[in-house]
């Protein structure tokens, strides 16, 4: 596996400890970047030697459970929550960056027929016709069922599809897809792909495309710091790159 010079230095100086200075690092993700962290997670514990704790949760839940008082070591959340936390005392100023961004995108039961959402007007027309439209409740914090509550507004169609929505507090929308619970998923497209049974239609049309991208952070009050520190440049590596476009994700500039 190639890193950057900088998570490679940082791993080889934490592997120099040894089995004694193991380390255990407790990270919360928002759940779009859960897939990430998780496919690199046994590659960083086998380099390092730490053990990695991952909990995952919508951004708007986690920031709340932070600000809470809950301990961690890094935390991967939006841009404003991880700003808001900083200006908190709760994450240490200079560490955080942005690691990835994500689109929306929609999504139907492996088999079904491909809607039409090729421009705004298609997508209109097809969320108006579905059965059953799941996405995360804007309650949750999650931040593509806030945008798409948003958007139904701007559609003038948001009465109408609230009828008939299936609205999930959290982990992965397109599972209703396979439930049969609903029939038509919008979602994080990172979090569509990783769904066993479902079928990425495609992204939202550009003209209402949103796009979130995951900072991560540095606890400022970790006991493993510099454990936390080699796991978020470990995030930042060609390796972790690679698999950012296999889950649907793109690097986020700094």
């Amino acid at each position: 596996m190639r890193l950057t010079f900088v998570a490679s230095f940082m791993i080889a100086s934490l592997c120099a400890w040894g089995p004694a200075g193991a380390a255990e690092v407790k990270v919360l993700t928002a759940g779009a970047f859960k897939p990430i962290v998780l496919a690199v997670a046994a590659d960083f514990e086998k380099q390092s030697g730490h053990k990695l704790v991952i909990d995952n949760d919508t951004a708007g839940g986690l920031l709340r459970r932070i600000t809470g008082g809950e301990a961690f070591d890094l935390a991967v959340l939006t841009p404003a929550a991880v700003k808001e936390l900083v200006e908190a005392g709760r994450i240490a100023a200079g560490t955080p960056r942005n690691l990835a961004r994500t689109s929306v995108g929609v999504a139907v039961k492996d088999g079904a027929p491909r809607p039409d959402i090729a421009t705004v007007a298609t997508f209109k027309a097809t969320l108006l016709a579905a059965g059953k439209v799941a996405y995360i409740d804007p309650a949750a914090g999650g931040s593509s069922g806030i945008y798409f509550a948003k958007l139904l507004e701007t559609m003038g169609i948001a009465d109408a599809v609230k009828a008939k929505a299936v609205l999930v507090p959290g982990g992965l929308v397109a599972q209703r897809l396979v439930t049969g619970e609903a029939d038509l998923a919008i979602h994080q497209i990172s979090e569509i792909l990783a769904v066993k049974g479902a079928t990425l239609v495609g992204p939202l049309p550009a003209e209402i495309q949103n796009y979130t991208t995951y900072t991560g952070g540095v606890a400022a009050a970790s006991t493993q710091p510099e454990a936390a520190k080699a796991f978020l440049a470990f995030l930042g590596s060609d390796a972790a790159k690679r698999i950012l476009a296999e889950k649907g994700m793109e690097s986020a500039p700094n």
